[in-house]
């Protein structure tokens, strides 16, 4: 199972869903690092060897092309179906031995 860093904007019942897979979700308010701009939301999750798990897709994709030295970033499309969301996420990750420098792109199903 992964080490994740929820972002401030994500979806706490998707993370708690996610918990529920056996996931460690860690979001940016439990560790106390509300309002933090995004580029210290990905040294955070670094330094403590978790992976990003966002809905912010544009400033972490610029983020990746400016050092891809990172534990990884999942970014996922908008979806108001939380329970979907949590399983494509899941299922995204859990064929994945290493993130490391790895963008994970998980999009919404087609209409």
């Amino acid at each position: 199972m992964a080490n994740l860093y929820a972002d401030e904007q994500f979806p706490l019942p998707v993370v708690e869903l996610l918990r529920s897979f056996g996931h460690d979700v860690l979001t940016v308010q439990e560790a106390g690092n509300a309002g933090l701009p995004d580029s210290d939301v990905l040294k955070f999750a670094t330094k403590n060897q978790r992976v990003v798990l966002t809905q912010n897709r544009r400033d972490f994709f610029k983020l990746d092309k400016q050092n891809s030295a990172h534990e990884g970033i999942i970014a996922c499309t908008d979806d108001k179906n939380l329970y979907r969301l949590a399983t494509r996420i899941n299922d995204a990750i859990c064929t994945v031995d290493d993130f490391k420098g790895k963008v994970i792109r998980v999009n919404r199903p087609a209409q």
